[in-house]
């Protein structure tokens, strides 16, 4: 009987310790950025990080109201969107981030990918900007010079998705699904658009790109022109150091 309480109480403190620990890291690393010198330095650390609230993120449209809950535990790749259009830079930016979450495998359910809106965009044009983040990626799955001057082409803000061009580009899929970007919208407050900038001691450029970490904190910035496979180096080292999100 007494063994089996034992055992009782070992199981309960090895669940206790898995939810926990996890917690524990990710907080110290937030707290101490310099344990991450050596392994995370493709990016610029934020140091010290920069804590957010939740309180401070807000849907930019329905479908980001409907589902801002989601950003809420991982670790999010974080596009900025800083003036009232997204031009090729930014464009070009949105749908990196699309690709690196992709490479990202088995990883991938432990992060999101949001835009930060920082102007007022009219629902219109938006909606295009959304259209080519869910589409554009398929031009580059063909490898043909044809796909490759249309994909740039369409980075242009000016040159817009038609009916025509959508359908082409989905092909046999479910339009409703393969029209739809994971991309959550989202208007920032005051106060989260003031830390951002606080960061950069400057106006933030188009194409800028931000990690933050499950708790909320911003952890790392990568000027316009990232490349994605080093900002995957780096997201893979925080992922295994942290296992939380």
């Amino acid at each position: 009987m007494i063994n089996q309480q034992q055992k009782n109480h070992l199981i309960i403190l090895v669940i206790f310790g898995m939810s926990v620990i996890p917690v524990l890291i990710a907080w110290s690393l937030s707290k101490n950025t310099a344990l991450l010198t050596g392994s995370v330095n493709k990016g610029q650390l934020i140091s010290p990080v920069v804590a957010t609230d939740w309180a401070e993120f807000s849907g930019f449209d329905e479908f980001s109201e409907k589902n801002i809950g989601e950003i809420k535990g991982h670790w999010l790749i974080v596009n900025v969107m800083p003036k009232n259009q997204c031009a090729q830079v930014c464009l070009d930016s949105l749908l990196k981030t699309k690709q690196l979450r992709l490479m990202l495998n088995k990883e991938l359910p432990r992060t999101r990918r949001i835009v930060m809106i920082l102007k007022e965009i009219k629902p219109g044009i938006a909606k295009q900007y959304w259209l080519k983040d869910a589409l554009l990626w398929r031009l580059r799955q063909t490898q043909n010079k044809q796909d490759e001057a249309l994909f740039t082409e369409l980075l242009h803000e000016q040159n817009k998705l038609d009916d025509a061009l959508v359908t082409k580009l989905i092909a046999q899929d479910k339009p409703e699904l393969a029209s739809s970007s994971d991309l959550i919208r989202i208007k920032p407050s005051i106060s989260l658009i003031k830390k951002m900038t606080d960061i950069r001691k400057s106006d933030i450029p188009d194409g800028m790109l931000f990690l933050i970490d499950p708790l909320g904190n911003l952890m790392m910035q990568y000027e316009p022109g990232f490349d994605p496979y080093q900002v995957k180096s780096d997201l893979m080292h925080l992922l295994k150091i942290s296992q939380i999100g």
